[in-house]
């Protein structure tokens, strides 16, 4: 008798076309992983900040600054002005906003934190005093 072994070409095609499927899902769920990891780090950075502001410069000063940067917010982290993309807080191409309202001499009384996010609406704190 004469057998032969090995896999038949369609057995091939089959295998490397479920390989490819396979390949192309993992990296669509990677990037879909990886921006929500972005968007918490953004979360994350706008948090610290909000709470920067209200329990560190508002409750010391009584007012908003009309900007805000790792100069006269001292107590947060510097790496979180900078965005995981690499734009620091109102750059226009970056993901992280300040804008203070109702000032007067550099004193303000309220602001609006945002941050843009890749898979969610955009993520807000507004001043509480």
């Amino acid at each position: 008798m004469n057998t032969k072994k090995g896999f038949t070409i369609l057995e091939v095609i089959i295998v490397g076309v479920f390989a490819t499927l396979l390949l192309i899902l993992f990296f669509v769920q990677k990037q879909n992983i990886d921006a929500m990891d972005r968007d918490e780090s953004r979360k994350t950075a706008i948090n610290a900040m909000y709470y920067a502001l209200e329990e560190g410069f508002f409750a010391d000063h009584g007012y908003y600054p009309e900007q805000i940067s790792e100069n006269n917010i001292k107590i947060i982290d510097p790496a979180l002005w900078t965005d995981p993309l690499g734009f620091n807080l109102g750059d226009p191409m970056g993901s992280y906003f300040y804008e203070p309202a109702n000032c007067k001499d550099g004193h303000c009384k309220e602001y609006t934190l945002k941050a843009i996010l890749e898979k969610e609406s955009d993520y807000i704190k507004q001043s509480r005093n």
